[in-house]
């Protein structure tokens, strides 16, 4: 290295972490930011101070209830009143119960999954496709007018008119299901790949639990994933869509509201070292604060919420405390912002049209300190938030789970088992008196077995007492085990899942087949509720979402369709269940009565058969062809058949010694010349 070579500066570690800092605090300084901030503050302040006064007492005396423990309260009365601290099970039970039959409903059916999207009865069709039809229609019409249609009256050419406008629905319709199957097989795939089935899975044990349940999603992540690439298997950063479960304890709302589309909500976020380092080059956060997050990761923590976890620390089995250099607590905000504050706060006034009007926001808190702040990334600002509970309460986001329904039957139940222990403890053996007077000195009187020998002595007071005395106390048994049964009873009631439901025997109508056939079909009609609770809050608006998400972004012409869609959550089970028995009997009908099968035909037939194919786990196309291939084989059997009749022709002109008529309007294949004509649109008016 030559001595007039340029030296170039190397800044420390500690340098370059110190300039990250400073230049991280003057980005905090701006109005934006500083406005931000204090807007994050005020909607945590007020939804943490409304959910510790009336919602987190709610969460922790279930999860007590369901994790079978005693408040620390009432434990401590137990104790005092000395005795038995057992503690009956019974809210656990049931929530069990509803957790696996609501599994099995949604997730355990096999292959089929718990919901099913379709085209609305009037798709809105790609223009291509409207297109398409139209010139159709045209050419129809103007053969129409070709073939004399001048002479047609004004009422054969309105129903001319109608029935191409019927056939042009029929086609509308029949292409936008198709698009809609395409999506839904994606969006099966994207709910796989995504993880939707474990937050379901997870979700269905909050919904039993607690007085609601929160899952989120569609939300894009960028994850590491295998793939193929040039015939190599190679890592690859994919970012895809993403679903979970929210700890019911972690999520926040506005007390003003009942629905969380339209009103404030958060989500506190225990975040690792390596949750925020994978913020770093992510769209939408800022990184010069991420990295000054990292540089002052062990002293951030979880104290700056102001908030005290450590009652569901104490039921969850965990420990925060000793985790300030493992985890640091961060706010994700989801709220609709005026345009004029974001305007006054700095925000660029091309991405504000109209400052009156309000704008859906993200915005991402740890220590006070902004990391992201974006307008919400949904076209019509829908939060990735679906929350519902087992039993809805109208005006109110927090219903009713198992737990809170079957509380005040469980705590009866508990005080007569208590008092049933005590009782039978007490009346177990005869209690015994002693006058201590009539006893000699140093006589042990706490231990008492077969062929003991006492010792007494007279009394120095005259007393002629008997010196022991034994008395049976009275077995309230049956009467506390009645009380446990009538409670018992009712806990069946006010929660829908009666006993019989985990196998118990069922006396009176229970005890034939067909009898308790009948009782789990009435009792499932509770439980369908709760189904429908979960298809209208949570399955319906995340399919609709995800569904035009896939629209927006994809290149795909063959899935873009309908732009709204019905959707059907776990109910479409039942309607799966009873189409598959309709057409299974339409199929019958068509292939007994030689009448149906000439006005269905074979293609028609063979759609029938996939139809009914689809619920076998099997490729159908190995089972039946597809229309068109079915056509093909008419085609090809058609022209067999004319070259067939034409040859017999010929030979039994040959025969008769009859010159062959003339075959010039023929081809080679026996077909007439110029092909067949093949309109996709309804035939002429008149026969024509």
């Amino acid at each position: 290295m030559s001595l007039g070579a340029a030296l170039i500066p190397v800044a420390s570690a500690s340098d370059l972490e110190e300039r990250a800092r400073l230049e991280a605090q003057d980005k905090q300084q701006s109005t934006l930011l500083v406005g931000l901030s204090s807007h994050t503050r005020k909607r945590w302040e007020i939804m943490r101070d409304h959910k510790e006064k009336d919602i987190e007492p709610r969460l922790i005396a279930t999860a007590r209830a369901r994790n079978m423990e005693y408040s620390p309260e009432k434990l401590a009365e137990i104790k005092s009143q000395g005795g038995s601290e057992m503690f009956m099970g019974i809210v656990s039970t049931k929530c069990r119960t509803a957790t696996a039959w609501l599994r099995d409903t949604l997730l355990g059916t096999g292959d089929d999954k718990p919901w099913s999207i379709s085209a609305t009865p009037i798709p809105e069709v790609p223009p291509e496709l409207i297109d398409r039809l139209q010139g159709i229609m045209q050419q129809n019409l103007q053969e129409y007018y070709e073939m004399g249609g001048d002479a047609v009256d004004e009422a054969t050419l309105k129903k001319f008119a109608s029935d191409m406008k019927d056939v042009a629905m029929r086609e509308m319709k029949f292409d936008a299901n198709k698009r809609v199957d395409r999506m839904e097989q994606k969006m099966e795939d994207q709910l796989l790949e995504g993880g939707f089935i474990k937050a379901l899975f997870e979700f269905t044990n909050d919904v039993a639990t607690y007085p609601y349940a929160v899952l989120k999603g569609p939300v894009p992540r960028k994850r590491k994933k295998m793939q193929w690439e040039g015939g190599e298997l190679v890592t690859k950063e994919v970012v895809h869509d993403e679903w979970e479960r929210v700890d019911p304890y972690k999520f926040y709302w506005a007390p003003w509201g009942d629905d969380v589309q339209n009103m404030p909500v958060i989500e506190v976020h225990h975040l690792t070292r390596t949750d925020v380092e994978s913020m770093i080059g992510v769209e939408g956060y800022d990184e010069v604060s991420v990295r000054a997050l990292l540089s002052d990761f062990s002293t951030t923590g979880f104290d700056w919420l102001d908030r005290d976890d450590s009652d569901f620390e104490d039921l969850e089995g965990k420990d925060f405390d000793d985790a300030t250099e493992d985890l640091v607590a961060a706010i994700q905000l989801w709220d609709s912002i005026p345009g004029k504050l974001l305007l006054e706060w700095g925000l660029d006034e091309k991405d504000i049209e109209d400052p009156q009007l309000s704008y859906p926001c993200e915005v991402w808190m740890v220590d006070n300190v902004v990391i992201k702040a974006v307008l919400n990334y949904d076209p019509i600002g829908r939060k990735p938030y679906y929350v519902t509970s087992f039993e809805k309460v109208p005006g109110r986001i927090d219903g009713n789970g198992v737990s809170d329904l079957c509380m005040d039957a469980q705590s009866m139940c508990n005080a007569a088992a208590r008092a049933l222990a005590n009782n039978m403890g007490i009346s177990s053996g005869p209690q015994v008196g002693v006058n201590v007077s009539r006893l000699p000195a140093g006589e042990d009187i706490t231990q008492m077995h077969p062929w003991k020998i006492w010792q007494f002595q007279q009394s120095e007071y005259g007393d002629a007492s008997q010196p022991i005395s034994f008395f049976q106390p009275n077995s309230n048994a049956q009467e506390l085990m009645a009380v446990f049964d009538r409670f018992m009873d009712i806990a069946d009631e006010v929660t829908g899942i009666p006993k019989y439901m985990t196998g118990q025997h069922v006396p009176g109508a229970g005890r034939t087949s067909s009898g308790l056939s009948m009782l789990i079909s009435n009792a499932g009609k509770s439980i369908k509720q709760v189904i429908g609770n979960i298809d209208h809050d949570v399955l319906n608006p995340m399919l609709e979402r995800q569904y035009q998400r896939n629209i927006r972004y994809s290149n795909d012409p063959e899935l873009i369709g309908d732009v709204q869609i019905v959707a059907r959550g776990a109910t479409s089970l039942v309607v799966k269940e009873s189409e598959a028995v309709r057409k299974t009997e339409f199929l019958r009908l068509v292939l007994e009565s030689p009448v149906a099968q000439q006005i269905v035909g074979l293609p028609g037939t063979a759609e029938l058969l996939r139809d009914l194919a689809g619920n076998l786990n099997t490729n159908i196309d190995r089972l039946v062809p597809s229309r068109e291939e079915i056509q093909k084989q008419q085609e090809l059997a058609a022209q067999q058949q004319q070259q067939e009749a034409a040859m017999q022709m010929q030979m039994q002109h040959q025969q008769m010694g009859i010159a062959p008529p003339q075959s010039a309007n023929l081809q080679e294949d026996g077909t007439p010349q110029g092909g067949r004509q093949d309109n996709n649109i309804s035939p002429k008016p008149n026969g024509r």
